[in-house]
């Protein structure tokens, strides 16, 4: 065996993956889970390798992680809270204190970790790097809820108020516009920072959108896919927010799996931070039209006006530097959406999705958090 992996939130959807992936490399995997009702049913789930450890337990309890951190080599903390409800103290309590806490505990119980791995986001980037014909490369702020009801979608330059196109986002600034992204930022720096100040090697993973199986269908959160499929495979016309024209950078889960796996095993990998994202975008409207095709309905996609506060215009990252690691997005979407949409037939088989979808969508337009544009 090359080590023992701590996968923290591993029988999740990128935690699942990311086990399979370093078990397929050779290390032993322990998994540390607490099967949230949001994601599980109260047991661990059936896709989880009888051969992996499991330990139930929850990263927010000391007295349950430092005995999961015990006796392993790496530590991949995939453990978040993630969704855009104004409940603002649970994104750092889930996110960003129990980070500390593990190289808290690494340092004061002289914990043999060879590499941390955490788990950030592209919306560390907020509205992203965009480009000016005057002033060049710029980052314009987070809309406001005044320009999102008045339909002025695309944000403009800050310098000179004029148009400005939108580029894949660098690594090297950020910008983070909600709790959730402000968490996962602090998140990056608690295991940079302090990694680099005692030589405990970690990397942070700033994900993009990631598709493929085992996305938790009764997440709130789950994204465009979850809500387009679902909506259509009940002959509804799923909500297109905005105008549809929001690009999104969509990676496959198992492309992200072995990212995780290429930077646990590469030293140039230590103490940076990396996007992972497929190095090419889909709008939102096209996302929808593709789910249409392949499940054969003929929708009159049409664009809501509706809008997320908190939700940014565009999410493209560059991939340059983790290819620069030697690992390369490889799944097309095409090929992952006829993946998904043949495990959603089967899991909705099996249970009602329906009624998580309606709910999360009621508990959203409750608190706020979609709006109707005016005009």
């Amino acid at each position: 065996m090359k080590g023992k992996v701590l996968i923290i939130g591993g029988a999740g959807f990128i935690g699942s993956h990311t086990a399979e992936e370093l078990a397929r490399r050779g290390y032993e995997i322990r998994i540390f889970d607490n099967l949230s009702p949001k994601t599980h049913f109260g047991n661990w789930p059936e896709y989880l390798n009888s051969d992996f450890e499991k330990i139930e337990g929850d990263v927010r309890n000391p007295d349950q992680l430092l005995p999961a951190m015990t006796g392993v080599d790496f530590v991949i903390n995939l453990a978040a809270l993630m969704d855009l409800m104004p409940n603002f103290s649970d994104f750092f309590d889930t996110n960003v204190t129990p980070t500390a806490r593990i190289f808290e505990y690494i340092v004061a119980k002289n914990l043999p970790i060879r590499k941390v791995i955490v788990a950030s986001s592209q919306f560390a980037y907020g509205e992203g790097r965009w480009q000016c014909g005057k002033d060049g490369d710029v980052y314009p702020s987070v809309r406001t809820p005044q320009q999102l009801m008045a339909k002025q979608w695309d944000p403009v330059c800050p310098q000179c108020g004029g148009v400005i196109t939108p580029l894949p986002s660098l690594e090297s600034h950020q910008d983070p516009p909600n709790q959730y992204a402000i968490s996962k930022y602090t998140q990056e720096l608690i295991a940079v920072k302090i990694g680099r100040q005692y030589n405990i090697p970690a990397v942070a993973m700033r994900y993009s959108i990631v598709h493929g199986p085992r996305q938790s269908l009764k997440n709130a959160y789950s994204g465009a896919l979850r809500i387009f499929a679902l909506k259509m495979l009940k002959n509804e016309n799923p909500p297109i927010y905005e105008d549809g024209q929001m690009r999104r950078d969509f990676v496959s889960v198992y492309d992200v799996a072995r990212a995780n796996a290429d930077v646990l095993e590469s030293n140039a990998a230590n103490f940076e931070n990396f996007n992972v994202g497929a190095g090419r975008f889909y709008t939102v409207m096209e996302l929808a039209t593709m789910i249409a095709k392949k499940l054969g309905k003929n929708f009159e996609l049409k664009a809501t006006g509706q809008f997320r506060v908190g939700d940014i215009r565009h999410a493209v990252s560059s991939v340059k530097k983790l290819e620069s690691i030697g690992w390369k997005p490889v799944d097309k979407e095409d090929k992952i959406l006829d993946i998904y949409l043949s495990w959603l037939r089967e899991e909705i088989s099996k249970r009602d999705y329906y009624s998580y979808l309606s709910e999360a969508e009621v508990k959203m337009a409750r608190a706020g958090i979609i709006k109707q544009s005016e005009g």
